[in-house]
């Protein structure tokens, strides 16, 4: 086929309609995919050169036609990404050898599992990947990481010459509840008294909740939440990744996929959570809090949201990265994956047996969880 390749350092560049036609052509396509959140995060400058997030988007055209693309980055640092390597990063300077600039392939800051290889056919997708490979050899940079790719991306990428990871995150799978209560009467007793008397604790604080969808939020909702938002990552000591600008771009641009959850006592607003939703999954992404209620945080981002998920009948509820804590609450371990291409032939040997390793200590891990399943019955 008579293909072109283009590096894109600007979504506008490729503009709404062509990038999300492709990518909502896309097998596992997600909220996080479209060009409303992706050029949210650059024009906000959450995710732009000066925060070491460079745009570099590898595309394949075909005429005027986008073909294939890949949501690809050059990085001048690690953070944000949600599969660590700062280690493999120590090792470079140990030895003297630059690590960075890298080429990532993610979205940002969003440890959410989707297409990345995207293409209108396996043609385009196969001529993508020779683009990539091509990419890599010119040698301006240490490496090439592709975070969160769908199981059968990441089994073309491991035929492409990179190296898989494996990671572990929490689901919740909706079995068709008719209601909060039901589900939790699927969960072994521990686990159910603990999460209503978590529920209780709130309650009793007089504290009570309101849920809004992308049109019924306001100005006023959003300076609230960003105020929460970034209060809790200063109690971490930690600097948040993105602003309010952010915020309203999505509010603006895609409030069809978008709950606010606020939770109030005594009428005056003290906590909020902001998930992100399709058809079939809801995606747990961002809390805060002004004042600390026992268990708030989990009645806020999970309990609410659990209940939102029951009555919209929507099938998956993410709860986001890590987090083994999740199980107690009806999430169960699933298998996340990563693709690792090192130029250096030394640390790419070294790399490929260390993750020999993790992953073998990942399969125990999961084997370990798996035997402690929170439901009384094994969901179906």
């Amino acid at each position: 086929m008579n293909y072109r390749t283009r590096i894109v350092s600007s979504l506008a560049d490729i503009g709404q309609a062509g990038w999300d036609g492709l990518a909502a052509a896309q097998h596992e396509a997600n909220p996080f995919l479209s060009y409303a959140f992706l050029h949210a995060l650059h024009e906000s400058g959450s995710a732009c050169a000066d925060t070491g997030w460079q745009p570099h988007y590898l595309t394949v055209w075909q005429g005027e036609e986008l073909a294939a693309a890949l949501p690809l980055y050059q990085k001048f640092h690690s953070y944000g990404e949600y599969v660590f390597d700062w280690a493999w990063a120590e090792a470079y300077q140990r030895h003297g050898v630059d690590y960075y600039p890298k080429l990532l392939s993610a979205i940002p800051f969003t440890p959410v599992r989707g297409s990345r290889l995207m293409a209108r056919d396996e043609q385009a997708r196969s001529a993508l990947l020779a683009a990539l490979q091509a990419l890599q050899q010119e040698g301006e940079f240490s490496s090439t990481h592709v975070l969160y790719p769908s199981p059968e991306q990441a089994e073309a990428l491991a035929d492409a010459g990179f190296l898989l990871r494996s990671g572990v995150q929490f689901h919740w799978h909706n079995e068709g509840y008719a209601s909060f209560d039901e589900f939790v009467a699927t969960l072994d007793r521990k686990k159910r008294k603990n999460i209503l008397a978590e529920r209780r604790k709130v309650a009793e604080q007089g504290v009570t909740f309101e849920q809004l969808r992308g049109g019924e939020i306001g100005e006023e909702h959003w300076r609230f939440f960003n105020r929460c938002y970034r209060h809790t990552y200063s109690d971490h000591y930690s600097t948040p990744y993105l602003n309010l600008d952010f915020f309203r771009c999505i509010g603006q641009a895609m409030p069809q996929h978008l709950l606010l959850t606020i939770a109030r006592r005594e009428g005056k607003p003290i906590a909020s959570s902001l998930t992100v939703y399709d058809r079939d999954t809801l995606y747990g992404r961002y809390w805060g809090a002004l004042e600390h209620v026992p268990c708030l945080h989990f009645e806020t981002a999970y309990y609410q949201p659990l209940e939102f998920c029951i009555a919209e009948k929507i099938t998956w509820f993410e709860g986001g990265a890590q987090g083994e804590h999740k199980m107690a609450r009806g999430f169960l371990p699933q298998k996340t994956w990563s693709a690792h291409w090192l130029a250096h032939p030394g640390f790419y040997d070294a790399v490929e047996h260390f993750l020999q390793r993790e992953g073998g200590g990942i399969d125990d891990y999961l084997s370990e969880l798996n035997e402690r399943n929170p439901f009384r019955d094994p969901p179906r």
